[in-house]
């Protein structure tokens, strides 16, 4: 049976891999002052960095709508959707909508909606484990059912240069007493099984921060073997930084390395770093 993998654009896949045509993602949009922009082919990373930096407001991001997801739904075949943390965008009961009109409107197709609990580089994760699956043409229950088990063991961590878009469209509910002006350190972060933004350390630079990063990939013996993504916000040479310290350090069978999107780079801002393994 045909199948398509549905994303929502937070989804940073590998270069390369949006030319395969079972990948389609549907764009969020953002708002920066008066400034409207979608995160789709024609977004520029650079233009968004700009206006951000000039903005005194926090840039705010509209999910998509459940008819953008449900114009991705064909009569028949498989439909994996694969969105943002439920935790942190309405992308997740967006798609839930359109899954539950589908059925309504009698489409004969299967959709599994898949909260990411994650971002970014995660959701490329489950995007290509999906792939990789049907791929093999293995039943649509039973993709599901190996997805959704990667899913609750999934590891995502990040560092940014600053946490200010996090902390004032309220992600930071855990840290919020961390994130001042007095802060100079830098901290590593991560999702927690909820999907949740936690703190899981600290550094007093990027470089020392980002290295204690790959410690606890190191540490964690469940990465031997996996594929690890590395996502970056203008900022290749960090990327290549930390895919290089993971060689070292530890046993990945796989290590690839992303561009953020319009939404991954609103909050993980210039310089951020995002893995997912």
């Amino acid at each position: 049976m045909s199948y398509k993998i549905i994303g929502d654009s937070c989804t940073d896949l590998p270069e390369g891999v949006l030319t395969d045509e079972h990948f389609k993602k549907i764009p969020l949009i953002i708002h920066v002052g008066e400034d409207t922009i979608v995160d789709d082919e024609t977004f520029c990373q650079r233009t968004l960095l700009e206006k951000m930096k000039a903005c005194p407001q926090a840039p705010k991001t509209a999910c998509p709508s459940p008819a953008d997801y449900l114009a991705c739904f064909g009569p028949e075949g498989d439909h994996y959707v694969v969105t943002l943390s439920g935790k942190l965008s309405g992308s997740y009961n967006a798609a839930m909508q359109a899954r539950a009109i589908y059925r309504e409107e009698g489409g004969r197709g299967n959709v599994h909606v898949f909260d990411s609990r994650s971002a970014s580089a995660g959701q490329a994760q489950i995007a290509l484990l999906i792939r990789e699956l049907a791929s093999r043409k293995l039943p649509f229950a039973q993709v599901v059912e190996q997805v959704e088990a990667y899913i609750s063991r999934m590891q995502t961590t990040f560092v940014l240069e600053n946490l200010d878009n996090l902390a004032k469209n309220g992600r930071l509910t855990r840290v919020q007493s961390l994130v001042t002006g007095a802060l100079r350190v830098k901290l590593l972060m991560g999702g927690t099984r909820e999907g949740e933004i936690e703190k899981l350390g600290q550094g007093l630079s990027i470089r020392q921060t980002l290295a204690r990063m790959v410690s606890r990939m190191a540490e964690n013996k469940d990465h031997v073997g996996r594929r690890l993504i590395i996502a970056h916000c203008n900022c290749p040479e960090r990327a290549e930084h930390v895919r290089q310290l993971a060689r070292e350090r530890c046993q990945f069978g796989e290590i690839l390395l992303a561009a953020t999107g319009g939404i991954a780079t609103v909050y993980a801002n210039d310089g951020g770093v995002i893995a997912a393994y």
